[in-house]
């Protein structure tokens, strides 16, 4: 999403996670995508990582706002998602692989982030503030895998603010674009770029 927004171009090389290729693995042996190989050979291994490296090449709608205090309590929200909220979403997400409580511990336990971000989005449209900033989408990926964990419960739950801002994000013309089925990228050749034009 940052890359299509920001409509820095890269060469994209879309995986199976079951197949990973050689190369994947050689530029960043723990095989995890997202991963960014730089023109000067820095990997970078963390979406979080790769946000930062193309919001510092071009942010047109200051996703990261130049003010000091605002940028902390993004990144504080942020490290709170990749934290406590992301080890709880796995639980309930992958609730077969951690049998010691009922799958409805850990959507309780989550559910504690979501009235949170609920509480923020019922006085801004987006999480910092009316516009769209790096939290929003640092974020939402995670709240999208919580909710279509049970899509059921979570469009019942008492969160109408996060819902709106949720199916808000899903509905964009970007997130469409970035959701395109992409050939899977064979050894040997170059991917295709990515965004393919700017301004996506």
């Amino acid at each position: 999403m940052t890359l299509a927004y920001t409509g820095i171009q890269v060469e994209l090389r879309d995986i199976l996670l079951k197949d990973k290729p050689a190369d994947m693995i050689t530029a960043s042996p723990k095989a995890t995508v997202p991963v960014l190989t730089c023109a000067d050979g820095t990997v970078l291994e963390e979406s979080f990582d790769i946000m930062l490296w193309a919001l510092a090449r071009q942010d047109p709608e200051h996703w990261l706002p130049d003010d000091e205090k605002t940028k902390a309590a993004i990144f504080a929200l942020v490290e709170e998602n990749d934290g406590p909220f992301k080890a709880n979403l796995d639980q309930y997400k992958y609730h077969v692989r951690f049998p010691d409580s009922p799958r409805e511990t850990y959507r309780t336990a989550g559910a504690e982030f979501l009235q949170k971000l609920d509480n923020l989005l019922s006085k801004t449209s987006f999480l910092m503030s009316n516009e769209t900033t790096f939290a929003d989408m640092a974020i939402f990926p995670f709240i999208r895998q919580f909710a279509n964990s049970d899509r059921d419960w979570f469009d019942t739950a008492p969160y109408p603010h996060l819902q709106k801002w949720l199916d808000t994000i899903l509905a964009s013309e970007r997130f469409a674009f970035v959701m395109e089925k992409r050939a899977i990228w064979q050894s040997g050749t170059s991917g295709p770029a990515f965004p393919a034009s700017h301004g996506s």
